[in-house]
C-alpha cells in the first residue's frame, strides 16, 4: 500500500547481508532470506522504474552493532585484519551514510543495485586465507 502512495523520485532502500551470496555453514535459512531480498530489490526496481521510483539494497558485512559486538570481540582484531582488506569492522554510521546517499538526488540514476559495504570481505582471495600484508 505504501508503494501506491509513493511519488515520482522516491527511493526504497532494502537491507540485506553479504550472506545473500556468501554461504556460511549453519545459515542456509538466513542466506536464502537475504537472497530473496536481493531479488525483491531487483524486481521492484524493474516494476517501479517507470514511475521514477528507485529501489536499491545495502548488504553490510561485519558491522559493529549490539547484535554483532560479542562475535566481533570473540574473534579479536587480528582475525578481522586477516579477513577484511580494509583491516577493520565497519561502523553503523557508515551504513547510515550510504543509505542517505542512496536516498539523495546524488543517486538519482542508481536503481536495482546491491551495494556491498563489507571492507572487501567478499573478495575471493581474502576468504581463502590470503591477506593484504
Amino acid at each position: 500500500r505504501a508503494v501506491a502512495r509513493m511519488e515520482s523520485g522516491a527511493s526504497i532502500i532494502n537491507i540485506t547481508s553479504i550472506h545473500d551470496s556468501t554461504p556460511r555453514i549453519g545459515s542456509s535459512h538466513y542466506s536464502a532470506s537475504k537472497a530473496g531480498v536481493v531479488m525483491l530489490t531487483k524486481t521492484a526496481a524493474l516494476e517501479l522504474g517507470p514511475r521514477n521510483i528507485r529501489v536499491n539494497a545495502i548488504a553490510p558485512g561485519a558491522i559493529e552493532t549490539d547484535i554483532n559486538r560479542e562475535r566481533i570481540v570473540a574473534f579479536g582484531p587480528e582475525a578481522w585484519k586477516r579477513w577484511i582488506p580494509l583491516g577493520r569492522v565497519g561502523q553503523a554510521t557508515e551504513i547510515a551514510e550510504l543509505a542517505a546517499f542512496l536516498a539523495s538526488d546524488a543517486a538519482s540514476y542508481i536503481t536495482g543495485a546491491v551495494i556491498y559495504a563489507d571492507g572487501g570481505y567478499r573478495l575471493p582471495l581474502v576468504r581463502h586465507g590470503a591477506t593484504n600484508q
